[in-house]
């Protein structure tokens, strides 16, 4: 997940922006590139639907989070935004312009901070254009806000603020982030997988898109898996594709008879979506499914190395963060500059096990890690 905030400085009006319609109805969101992010957008779609009833609020989104927002009802249809980062493809972004153009939409929030992402709804014709001055985005973003970081630390805060007039405070508190995953659609998801349901199941996410520093060790969660399964708890890993081979190496470190089930790769987002919110708890490292646990409501215990909750904690009451809080972290690199990666390979199994006994509404028996 990205790790950068939006420009730095007081958030005010500009001198070339005139105060919002007031009879929008129509809205589109270029939604961001990560799914935790766009977890953390949601509270900005609740507060818009709130200030304007009735507003039908459309989402430009990648394929890879479109599967979050289908799962937020604030969302009315997503369209595909099929490039990648970095990729310019003017002659495409003009295509698709004109496409957004026909629907009608007058007004769009760009949420990330690129040129790039201000191009379509621009070239779209769309009238009112609201998000972060960004990338030097001027006349791209007529409705521009600048940021004051120490008044908004979180990035959840950070898109809200895009909800309030040029120049006013946020109005808190938030609401967290909510997604939808009814128990027809666990079980469909199930079935589909060929996965018995169990009363107690433990989801392990124990990749991390941004990197090894962000990563606790596999035979940290082999370890817990194994503890967690003498308690009679079934444990599922989920990630991308690129998990898998932690995965394996979790499977193989665990206790043969106890062995953890290695889904990374294996199941869609929309699938995740499901077995996280059918699961009892979950341990995560700082990722976006870490972000999807906490807005399924799931007892959550995060992990965090080189990232810091600051900027993007779990947005749920029942979330438990555990780090060890060392004085070179965070220090937000994709690998340990000091070459030990001390604050996670010395954040011991025992601990995050207390963590998830004290995380509600677990009833497990205290037992020693060896």
């Amino acid at each position: 997940m990205k790790s950068g905030p939006p420009e730095t400085g007081e958030t005010v009006s500009t001198p070339h922006s005139s105060p919002l319609t007031l009879d929008c109805t129509k809205a589109l969101v270029v939604a961001p590139a990560w799914i935790g992010d766009t977890v953390m957008a949601q509270p900005l779609f609740r507060r818009l639907h709130e200030n304007t009833p009735g507003l039908r609020l459309d989402a430009l989104a990648p394929s890879w989070v479109a599967p979050v927002m289908q799962r937020m009802p604030e969302i009315g249809q997503i369209i595909g935004n099929p490039f990648a980062h970095g990729e310019l493809s003017l002659t495409a972004r003009y295509r698709l312009a004109r496409q957004l153009a026909q629907a009608g939409y007058q007004r769009a929030y760009i949420l990330p901070n690129s040129l790039k992402s201000a191009l379509i709804p621009f070239l779209a014709g769309i009238p009112e254009r609201v998000g972060f001055t960004g990338e030097s985005r001027y006349g791209l973003i007529n409705y521009r806000h600048t940021l004051d970081k120490i008044a908004l630390p979180q990035m959840a805060e950070r898109f809200a603020q895009l909800a309030e007039p040029l120049g006013a405070p946020l109005s808190r508190p938030l609401s967290q982030p909510r997604l939808a995953s009814s128990s027809e659609q666990q079980a469909e998801t199930l079935k589909a997988l060929g996965i018995q349901r169990t009363e107690k199941v433990a989801v392990f996410c124990p990749g991390a898109e941004y990197g090894l520093a962000k990563r606790w060790p596999a035979a940290h969660f082999a370890t817990l898996a194994d503890e967690l399964a003498r308690r009679g708890y079934a444990v599922w890993l989920l990630g991308a594709p690129k998990d898998k081979a932690v995965g394996d190496e979790i499977v193989r470190l665990a206790a043969a008879a106890t062995a953890p089930k290695n889904l990374c790769g294996n199941t869609s987002l929309t699938q995740a979506i499901d077995l996280i919110a059918a699961s009892s708890f979950v341990v995560c490292n700082d990722s976006g499914l870490m972000h999807v646990a906490a807005a399924l409501d799931r007892p959550l215990v995060a992990i965090y190395g080189s990232s810091s909750p600051g900027f993007t904690p779990p947005l749920s009451a029942r979330a438990k963060i555990i780090s060890l809080n060392l004085d070179c972290s965070p220090c937000f690199k994709r690998e340990c500059p000091l070459g030990h990666l001390d604050c996670l390979n010395r954040l011991e199994p025992q601990r995050v096990l207390d963590a998830c006994l004290d995380v509600p509404p677990l009833t497990l028996t205290r037992r020693e890690l060896p």
